[in-house]
């Protein structure tokens, strides 16, 4: 087995918050993170491709095509956006790098055609990062409807 790699970079922001805490708690467990106007982070993904080369050309994965495949399925959605308000995907759900790692694993997955997806890495500093590779993981709604549609960025229940 050959694992190929690509890495791409992107900027956003987010919240850090659980609306079931207390103010208080969500400050104790979050910290900086909890900024109630978020803050950023230039990130860091890594999608690792693992399969045999093929005999023509020795790729697991073209990475011009695999580079394509992130900027269209991730990087087009999340770059320059706030992760709580500018993508559907994370309704509900608090964009920790853990959870950002899993999403970008499920939107990216369907897409990867030749080998497999192997790994998904996602940092938000040289210091932090979180790894999935494709365990069954529940990621856990916020709201009782998964989905749950939100009124408007003033509203949500993320910035009470």
């Amino acid at each position: 087995m050959v694992y190929v790699t690509r890495k791409a970079h992107f900027s956003a922001a987010h919240r850090l918050y659980n609306p079931k805490f207390s103010e208080e708690k969500n400050e104790a467990v979050f910290d900086k993170c909890n900024n109630p106007r978020g803050h950023g982070h230039n990130y860091t993904i890594e999608v690792t491709v693992a399969g045999q080369p093929d005999p023509e050309t020795g790729y697991v994965i073209d990475l011009k095509k695999l580079s394509a495949i992130i900027e269209e399925v991730i990087l087009s959605k999340v770059d320059h956006k706030h992760l709580n308000f500018d993508v559907p995907e994370f309704t509900g759900i608090i964009p920790t790098a853990e959870n950002i790692a899993v999403m970008f694993w499920r939107l990216l997955e369907p897409h990867i055609t030749e080998g497999r997806l192997h790994k998904i890495r996602v940092a938000e500093s040289d210091n932090n990062y979180a790894e999935y590779l494709g365990e069954p993981v529940e990621l856990p709604h916020l709201y009782a409807a998964a989905g749950e549609a939100r009124q408007s960025n003033t509203d949500q229940p993320f910035f009470h």
